[in-house]
């Protein structure tokens, strides 16, 4: 191994264990709800002055396709109780919902498209069911669930186009093991109403426009513009590897950015640095069959 990358991983658990900062609500529980309240509230007012924040739908859509993904709805949830059969379609419906209010979404040239802002609070009153949602290192039920796959999925396009990602945070574990090519579902968003966003500002010389839409099983959306880009964009994974400590399995990643202008590269950059607890096991065939690197802390700090 690389011994750059060693120390990465070394230094990584180590601040994962033992964070130099603890926060405040989790030194005080009881100021949490009343925090968030704050945050949340003061979010809301700056998105409210913000002149750069786009909110306006177009009933047609633009003609170009800069970015397109397409995912599934539903996992195969082998032996699931009717929970969490119900939760998994509460999801879809939540996601539905808030599709519904970012589809045709037109971004200027230079405003910015935030997630939150768009979606708006996903409270029962809004027509929002129980979903699970990641609590910490828990999965947990609560209202709006699953809405974290629809910015995963914003996130992945927004990678794929002439944007810059001014606000992203990454999940803080990993619940479903993936396959070395689904580089998109180890690249995810997490958001938290009015808390944690996903937000992008459109670097692109003319207007851009988000279309959303479903199918029985799956997800489509694309980035649309009014012009044509000689600019493509590529999303490569590096270092993808786990490492076991104490009982617990980590994940680490990096992800890069290429982009190319009329099929020469012109820049590569690092754009995400990924690192979690992941809740799965890791059975000898799926790491053979991925080839995934699966390393041991103590022989990553020298021990015997």
């Amino acid at each position: 191994m690389d011994e750059s990358l060693k120390k990465v991983l070394i230094n990584r658990i180590k601040k994962y264990e033992s964070p130099k900062r603890i926060a405040f609500t989790s030194k005080f529980p009881i100021f949490k709800t009343p925090v968030i309240f704050l945050r949340c509230s003061i979010r809301s007012i700056q998105n409210i002055l913000d002149a750069k924040m786009s909110n306006k739908k177009k009933i047609d859509f633009f003609e170009h396709v800069i970015a397109n993904y397409k995912t599934a709805l539903r996992k195969d949830l082998k032996d699931a109780d009717s929970e969490a059969l119900t939760l998994q379609e509460n999801k879809i419906i939540n996601m539905k919902i808030a599709a519904e209010k970012i589809n045709g979404i037109e971004i200027e040239p230079g405003k910015i498209f935030s997630f939150w802002n768009t979606v708006g609070n996903p409270s029962y009153k809004n027509g929002y069911a129980d979903g699970r949602v990641y609590s910490n290192v828990n999965v947990i039920k609560g209202v709006g669930g699953g809405l974290c796959q629809l910015s995963t999925f914003l996130y992945w396009m927004f990678l794929h186009a002439p944007v810059e990602i001014l606000e992203r945070h990454p999940h803080t574990i990993d619940v479903n093991p993936s396959s070395k090519e689904n580089v998109s579902s180890r690249s995810g968003a997490t958001v938290l109403y009015n808390f944690i966003d996903l937000k992008m500002k459109n670097d692109f010389n003319y207007p851009i426009q988000i279309k959303l839409w479903f199918a029985e099983n799956h997800m489509e959306g694309q980035v649309l513009s009014a012009e044509k880009t000689a600019k493509t964009f590529r999303i490569v994974e590096k270092n993808h590897c786990y490492i076991k400590k104490d009982g617990k399995i980590y994940q680490y990643n990096e992800i890069f950015k290429e982009v190319s202008e009329n099929g020469s590269l012109i820049k590569t950059e690092m754009v995400i640095e990924n690192f979690y607890q992941v809740l799965y096991d890791l059975p000898s065939e799926y790491i053979k069959e991925n080839d995934y690197n699966v390393y041991d802390y103590s022989e990553l700090i020298g021990e015997t």
